[in-house]
């Protein structure tokens, strides 16, 4: 039944029941940081008897629908698990695939910068850019300065990036910095790749495609008090109702000691996360 939302009169009311349904999302309680680990792409693809690329294009698609939902709704930073350094187990077909992708998709936010002008979205990518080849890195880098003047909200994209990874290297700059005998929780914090973002620690941790573990995401950004959904739906079939649901029961189930996001215009980095 899905075919019945590509006519233009249901789409539209669609359309507008969600900007309804977001605007009083927004007058209530919502999380400061939503992480999403996007998984599914390839399903989706083999489900549609597509091409991988098609279904990691369509995956882009779905983030952009579901970060504009987000954002609409109140959210102020959200964090994406774009490329993991796993991913380059996969063959070299799809990576070249998927860089190519990033740095076409890149190109095209900072080119329109839609969804950033309009949400006022900081763009920050979290992740070892050595690994990516000058024109990946340039195209990423890009983003990040075309974007740096919006403060309303952020997205971390994770890109080369591991957990585990993020805080190895924090700990290596304790050490070198002289810090290894006073390394405290803020010092770690200070010097992971998304503490330059200063979010939150992750209120909500959304997974699709049925898989439920974290593949080493924001191991260090989690705490006691976090969400995790995992979802029986493949990430470009996720859809912006789906994740109005999970927002407007979020404040049935989020933790003692989260505090209500910051309304005076600027991120809140003064949220208590104990």
């Amino acid at each position: 039944m899905d075919w019945i939302w590509t006519f233009p009169v249901i789409k539209g009311i669609g359309e507008w029941s969600a900007q309804l349904i977001s605007k009083a999302i927004s007058t209530g309680s919502v999380p400061n940081h939503i992480a999403f680990i996007m998984d599914g792409n390839r399903t989706f693809a083999r489900q549609k008897l597509s091409g991988i690329n098609e279904g990691h294009a369509a995956g882009f698609d779905s983030m952009t629908n579901i970060l504009g939902v987000c954002y609409k709704s109140g959210v102020r930073c959200a964090t994406v698990f774009a490329f993991s350094t796993e991913n380059f187990k996969r063959s070299n077909n799809e990576i070249n695939a998927l860089m190519e992708l990033a740095k076409n998709k890149m190109k095209i936010v900072s080119n329109k910068g839609e969804l950033c002008e309009k949400y006022g979205v900081k763009i920050r990518i979290i992740g070892d850019l050595s690994l990516v080849s000058d024109d990946v890195k340039n195209a990423l880098l890009k983003v990040e300065k075309d974007t740096e003047k919006y403060n309303y909200a952020i997205l971390n994209v994770c890109f080369c990036y591991t957990s585990r990874a993020d805080i190895v290297q924090s700990m290596y700059k304790n050490i070198v910095n002289g810090d290894s005998d006073n390394i405290t929780e803020e010092s770690i914090s200070n010097d992971m790749w998304t503490g330059p973002s200063n979010c939150p620690k992750a209120d909500l941790i959304i997974r699709t495609a049925g898989v439920r573990r974290l593949s080493d995401f924001l191991l260090w950004e989690a705490s006691d008090s976090s969400t995790i959904e995992f979802i029986d739906v493949l990430w470009p079939e996720f859809g912006v109702f789906e994740m109005l649901k999970i927002l407007i029961k979020w404040p049935l189930r989020k933790g003692p000691g989260i505090k209500d996001r910051d309304r005076d215009g600027d991120i809140d980095n003064d949220v208590d996360d104990k």
